[in-house]
């Protein structure tokens, strides 16, 4: 395994099929928390870390556990309580060290457990059969990806906040709309190629 296909893992992962905007897993966190870029930012960090610490445990879990014993069919289960396990001990972090960050990510920062993002990352990993470090290097890459995706429809609507749109525009359908042409600018990176 080169670096060179770490590195497409991450560019495919991240630009190509973002996990929000080509796969358009993870929306209701990406649409209800991109209202600031310092929570999208702050809610990016906390996906990157649990979305890479996700795929490393499942791999693990999926290749010593599950596979040698002939389990996979509970690849599911066995994932989605990772994944909640994980999220318990971000929220508990990010409630001591910046209750501000806490309070302003409210529901969104638990509903990461049922974020569909983590899970689709974990799933295709095995169905991709990546090794451990490619799981990894997957998973960061695709928070990455969600990270970039969330903090410029945050700049974006920040931005729109300040313009004097025609009521029928206002709100949900110019997020919308930013969010769709912003998938449209992302299928520009489907060219990309190592």
């Amino acid at each position: 395994m080169s670096e060179t296909s770490l590195i497409f893992i991450i560019i495919t992962t991240a630009l190509v099929s973002n996990v929000v905007l080509s796969q358009f897993l993870g929306i209701c966190s990406f649409l209800g928390v991109s209202k600031s870029v310092k929570n999208s930012a702050a809610l990016g960090v906390a996906v990157i870390f649990v979305i890479t610490i996700a795929s490393a445990v499942a791999n693990l879990l999926y290749q010593f556990l599950l596979k040698p014993f002939q389990l996979e069919y509970l690849e599911t289960i066995v994932f989605i309580l990772v994944i909640a396990a994980l999220v318990q001990i971000v929220e508990m972090f990010l409630k001591k060290s910046s209750p501000a960050i806490y309070n302003a990510l409210g529901i969104y920062l638990p509903l990461i457990t049922t974020n569909c993002a983590v899970l689709g990352v974990a799933l295709t990993n095995v169905e991709n059969e990546y090794n451990f470090i490619q799981s990894v290097t997957a998973g960061f890459g695709t928070a990455v990806g969600y990270t970039i995706a969330i903090v410029l429809l945050a700049g974006i609507r920040e931005r729109i906040n300040e313009e004097d749109l025609p009521s029928p525009f206002r709100g949900a359908p110019v997020v919308l709309l930013a969010a769709a042409l912003m998938s449209i600018a992302f299928m520009g990176f489907s060219g990309l190629s190592l």
